[in-house]
Parts: structure tokens; C-alpha cells; sequence
């Protein structure tokens, strides 16, 4: 199944940077466990630009521990494209936990949405198990007239393949980390990322950039085969 992945090719050398669009990171400055500067977030643009991409999402963490405002962040957000000034276009979203807190916003409208057309919500949840209710609350993210998009599903333990399939049937849209096929998240996360890519699966793909570290090993790790680069140097 997974013979398409033993070859490796620097992320660099594949350019599928070039064009791409960033659909999950944590570049947004001092909101969450991401980049906490605004020099540091200046610099990881930089380097973007040098790559080509075109488009980057900010998707900080609102969940019980980090209980991060729309309105804090609309204002941190305003900050970061004051301060910048190059040509990548930049977006204001959440990465939401589906817990208590979530539920609650989601009833009284309080969210950030995500997508051109502003008519999704990029979710995520425990790695080790699902939420309480976790198929109610997907649909009634539907019912509140959002789509749903779960953030690094090869990251969660506790699903097999029949949970994806059935997550996809109720219209849910998966989002890949890049890194995962490095083994970044081990080599578990590698195996299911390579299904669900294979399996044409997944709708976004982000980096879940969190530090400058995890940038450097984004774009030098030799990890990616050409073919898996012409995939997403087209997203």
C-alpha cells in the first residue's frame, strides 16, 4: 500500500511550495503554543515568500486552556498585517477543540470561520479519544451552516479506517499535515496519511506550524516523494 512513499526528496528541491496555500499554522504571534513573537512570525513569512506560497491561514488554538477571544484575535491579527509587509496573502481562522467550549460558541454564533467562502470550521480533537457527542456535534456544526474540517485526522489513535469513511459520508473534509509523512508524529501518523492521500481523502493541507524549528525540518527534511509533491504543490 504504501510503496508510492519509499523514495525521498527534499521538500526544497520538490518547489511545492510554489503557489501553495497554508490551510493550518500557528504563525499568528503570543495567542496560543505557536509563535509567540512578532519578529518571530515576520521571519517565518519571510521564508515563505522565499518558497512561493501564496496564501497562509492563521489558525490559533480556542479551546478550555487556551480560551482565545474572536475578538482578541481579529486584534492580534490586525497587528500582524500592520506590521507586515509582503505579499502573501493572509487569513484569520481558528483551529477549534471540539469540547465544552466550542459547543457553547458554535450556539451563540462565536467562531471564526475558515474558507474562501467563510462557510467552514477547521476542528480538531483529542488524539487519544473522540469527544462526548462527537458525530451530534459535527452535525450540528452542519445545521449552524458550516462544513466541517477536521484537522490532521492521521494524528488520531483511537480512529480506524471505517471512522474516516464514515466521517466522509457525513461531509467532512480532512486536512493533512505535511509533516506527518516525515514520521514527524511517528510512524503510525505516516501510515494513515499515506491511505487517506492515497485514497484521495483529503481536501487541504497545511504545515501546523508551531516554531521556527519545526519550519526549518518542514522545508529540509528530505521527506516527500516527487509524486507526493505534484500533489500538493497543486493545492
Amino acid at each position: 500500500m504504501f510503496g508510492l512513499f519509499s523514495k525521498k526528496q527534499s521538500l526544497v528541491g520538490c518547489d511545492i511550495f510554489n503557489g501553495f496555500t497554508d490551510y493550518h499554522s500557528h504563525i499568528l504571534p503570543g495567542v496560543d503554543d505557536g509563535i509567540r513573537h512578532m519578529d518571530d512570525a515576520l521571519e517565518v513569512l519571510k521564508h515563505y515568500e522565499s518558497l512561493g506560497v501564496k496564501k497562509v491561514w492563521l489558525t490559533p488554538h480556542i479551546m478550555e486552556d487556551i480560551p482565545n477571544t474572536t475578538s482578541e484575535l481579529r486584534e492580534r491579527f490586525e497587528e500582524l498585517k500592520s506590521a507586515y509587509k509582503g505579499g502573501i496573502e493572509l487569513k484569520l481562522a481558528a483551529e477549534n477543540m471540539i469540547d465544552n467550549l466550542f459547543v457553547k460558541r458554535l450556539e451563540q454564533g462565536d467562531v471564526l470561520p475558515h474558507g474562501d467562502r467563510g462557510k467552514e470550521l477547521l476542528l480538531e480533537t483529542s488524539y487519544v479519544q473522540a469527544p462526548y457527542g462527537f458525530y451530534k456535534i459535527l452535525q450540528d456544526v452542519k445545521k449552524a451552516g458550516y462544513t466541517p474540517i477536521l484537522a490532521h485526522p492521521e494524528r488520531y489513535r483511537y480512529m480506524e479506517l471505517e471512522n474516516y469513511d464514515k466521517l466522509r459520508a457525513q461531509g467532512v473534509l480532512f486536512q493533512m499535515n505535511i509533516m506527518s509523512l516525515s514520521n514527524a508524529y511517528g510512524p503510525e501518523a505516516r501510515k494513515r496519511a499515506e491511505y487517506l492521500l492515497e485514497n484521495d481523502m483529503y481536501s487541504y493541507y497545511g504545515s501546523d506550524l508551531h516554531n521556527l524549528g519545526h519550519f526549518k525540518e518542514m522545508t529540509e527534511e528530505k521527506c516527500i516523494k516527487k509524486k507526493i509533491a505534484d500533489i500538493l504543490s497543486r493545492k
